[in-house]
């Protein structure tokens, strides 16, 4: 097989990951992961920049209380969509400061409210938490909450990685079970979208790539999911009548194949999909944006592509509310 194509700055990155005289995440209980993945923040992302509004909100969820961020680029707004963004980590590590520059960059570039959940992780807290607590975050944006300060029309679901999964699975639990408003559009980055099977790129990326074997073995084993479900792997379910989609890949990670093999059966549910793989970039590049360089124009013109679906979908909700 011939070798992969890397980009220079992704290949900079991994040898700099390869030499960092630290123990690997899954050789560290889960709360020295979550804070090394805290600290790698700063040293690989870009700053969160300026925002109109950056605020805190609390969202009751089935078993409490559920932290949530607002990131907004105006400080007031007409009644629109709004996008509810679900981290990734394997539902194990990540929260809102991990992925507060992705989100607040998600909310400049497309000009939308960005509501970023933070669900019960495991091991404390193992599946079906997360999902449980995304969708219950979903329905309160929905219902356009005083406390979110913002009339919201339709919903916009995105999440990288495991949030990946957690966007698709939000979006099948809404549509069986429709929230306050519709959901127009789903935005999975990089999405552990079918955890049952096997794809060739789980071995051809298996060790060297950031995500590894190792480390997606501990998140399985600390999260306790029944693959078998569709509410831990959402390609186990029925995709029909899900909404338009923006599907993101990275071409060198252990997951891509499971994002290829989403777009598809989305396509053949007869779905409208658009698709972007960020080739020789590796899984997580949304946040290590300063590490790797060349990851903003992937996220940006993804983003730039998501902005165009949602004003699509939008404009249909409104000719078609208009209609009856």
């Amino acid at each position: 097989m011939n070798e992969p194509f890397v980009r220079p700055d992704v290949r900079s990155f991994l040898g700099f990951v390869a030499n960092v005289p630290a123990p690997r995440m899954h050789e560290l209980e889960p709360p020295a992961a979550r804070e090394q993945y805290r600290a790698m923040r700063d040293i690989a992302d870009l700053p969160v920049g300026d925002l109109a509004v950056i605020k805190d909100l609390s969202i009751s969820g089935p078993a409490g209380n559920i932290a949530a961020r607002l990131f907004d680029a105006r400080a007031d707004r007409l009644p629109g969509p709004a996008v509810v963004f679900f981290h990734g980590g394997g539902f194990v590590i990540g929260d809102l400061d991990t992925h507060a520059p992705a989100c607040a960059e998600m909310a400049r570039i497309l000009d939308f409210p960005v509501i970023a959940v933070d669900y019960r992780l495991a091991p404390e807290h193992p599946w079906p938490a997360a999902p449980d607590d995304c969708e219950a975050a979903a329905r309160w944006v929905a219902g356009s909450p005083a406390e979110l300060g913002r009339a919201v029309t339709s919903l916009v679901l995105s999440g990288d990685s495991a949030g990946g999964a957690l966007t698709i699975v939000t979006a099948m639990a809404l549509r069986d079970t429709p929230a306050n408003v519709p959901v127009i559009a789903q935005f999975p980055i990089y999405p552990a979208a079918d955890t049952k099977n096997e794809y060739p790129s789980f071995k051809q990326f298996a060790e060297g790539y950031l995500l590894d074997r190792a480390a997606m073995k501990w998140f399985d084993a600390a999260y306790r999911a029944d693959s078998s479900n569709w509410r831990a792997s959402p390609m186990q379910g029925n995709v029909a009548g899900l909404p338009p989609a923006l599907v993101l890949t990275a071409g060198l990670d252990p997951l891509r194949d499971q994002g290829r093999a989403y777009a598809a059966a989305l396509i053949q549910a007869g779905i409208a999909v658009s698709y972007r793989e960020a080739k020789g970039n590796i899984h997580g590049f949304i946040t290590i944006r300063k590490a790797i360089p060349s990851s903003q124009g992937d996220y940006n013109s993804a983003l730039a592509v998501l902005k165009d679906i949602v004003a699509e979908a939008e404009a249909e909700r409104v000719m078609a509310q208009a209609a009856s």
